[in-house]
């Protein structure tokens, strides 16, 4: 004997029907509705594919920036704020701090680089050539000459060079605060005679990849600078390296804690926080603006949630009246926004793995498409364009736009929630 098939309760609606309905309203057909839903769909795409590609190419950048201003500076600095005169004893007891991997004695300061008839004001480090070592790799900077500052030489940047069309083996004249004072004191004396400046030899060309670094930097030995300073064997600071250069502000409230003022440690951090303050106000200005791209999408999904519950009137009346209650009916909807949330979600983070992953070679095509030269290696000094793929970010990202997707289903929801059938069905 067979038995009848069981039928729910009178009054009642199966748990699946929001999910149910959500999907079938999403089926394409040949509508406006349609058309508005397909937008709103390549709008989240869209607004998810450019903010993960953006935000990961400005990290890339960030990244990049980073080791290479950590590659030629020092990780910290130790200076008074004048100049030190018994650099070998702080240097010895700096040495034994933990984490402390080099230590080496500067001087620095602006100087007048006469050449070619042409006066640039550079800024000049003295480094003693051996310690220097243990704290920056300065060799593997030079693009041409040699790493030698025993004598009077000097090691300028490869933009300095370019701009000015300096060579190996040509001499800079330098006038240093020394050559001022001398100058100074022959005029208050009433002498006429005129102190002489220093040349220098170039001995090497560097290139760090920073535009301000190679075009307004010069290196020379600490002895030279020393003397073009009238400091005797004084310095003007110490430069440490440390093993986790991102860590540098332990040691840096450490040393701090124990120094008495002037002396004062400060990071690499510190030195280049207003560039990396705009960086960080870039990448958020970037979010919110191409946010936006997500968040019209999202009013298109609204606009088409609108118009589907107007024309699914009966429809929910009727389901209403057969026993829907208004948490099912507001499902429905809500579903409708996740559903397109997630997929435009997941078509927005595959195109962007897609376009990271070649991102280069798209850089090449619109270059020749263009005729352009995207990126280029001489003004960025990147081969490639940097990118770094940041998961917790990428996860804001994702969440973000389909949590923005299933707010924008919920007002059309709410307000389908509270149809009343007798109004729905009044005049069908």
């Amino acid at each position: 004997m067979i038995s009848a098939p069981s039928t729910p309760p009178t009054g009642t609606m199966p748990r699946s029907l929001p999910a149910f309905l959500a999907v079938r309203y999403l089926r394409p057909r040949r509508s406006f509705v349609s058309v508005i839903t397909l937008l709103s769909l390549l709008g989240v795409t869209l607004g998810v594919l450019v903010l993960v590609v953006v935000l990961a190419v400005m990290a890339g950048f960030e990244r990049e920036l980073q080791e290479k201003i950590i590659g030629f500076n020092a990780h910290l600095v130790v200076s008074n704020g004048d100049v030190l005169h018994h650099p070998e004893r702080e240097m010895a007891r700096l040495l034994k701090e933990p984490g402390v991997e080099g230590a080496a004695p500067f001087v620095s300061g602006p100087i007048l680089a006469e050449y070619a008839d042409r006066i640039t004001t550079p800024i000049l480090r003295g480094i003693d050539p051996q310690a220097e070592l243990g704290v920056i790799p300065l060799r593997r900077y030079l693009v041409a000459g040699r790493y030698d500052l025993q004598a009077d030489t000097i090691l300028v940047g490869e933009e300095w060079a370019k701009r000015n069309g300096a060579t190996i083996g040509d001499k800079v004249v330098i006038y240093a605060p020394r050559h001022l004072q001398a100058l100074r004191d022959s005029a208050n004396s009433g002498n006429r005679s005129v102190p002489l400046p220093t040349e220098l030899e170039i001995s090497g060309i560097f290139r760090t990849g920073l535009f301000e670094y190679d075009s307004t930097f010069f290196l020379t030995s600490l002895r030279n600078a020393q003397y073009l300073y009238g400091l005797g064997r004084g310095v003007h600071g110490i430069a440490l390296r440390v093993q986790d250069p991102m860590a540098a502000d332990r040691l840096k409230a450490r040393l701090n804690a124990a120094y008495a003022p002037p002396m004062e440690a400060i990071t690499w951090m510190d030195q280049n926080r207003p560039l990396f303050t705009a960086i960080a106000v870039e990448k958020v200005t970037m979010a919110v603006i191409l946010f936006f791209i997500i968040l019209v999408a999202a009013f298109g999904l609204c606009s088409t949630l609108i118009t589907i519950t107007a024309q699914k009137r009966r429809e929910i009346g009727l389901l209403k009246a057969l026993g829907a209650t208004d948490s099912q009916v507001l499902g429905i909807f809500i579903f409708h926004g996740l559903i397109v949330g997630l997929l435009g979600t997941a078509a927005g983070l595959l195109l962007a793995a897609l376009t990271l992953r070649y991102l280069n070679l798209l850089r090449d095509l619109v270059g020749r498409t263009l005729g352009i030269d995207l990126f280029s290696a001489d003004v960025y000094h990147f081969a490639t364009i940097p990118v770094v793929i940041d998961p917790p970010q990428i996860a804001g990202i994702a969440a973000s736009a389909i949590l923005l997707c299933v707010c924008a289903a919920w007002i059309p929801a709410w307000n389908a929630a509270r149809l009343l059938p007798a109004a729905a069905l009044r005049y069908e």
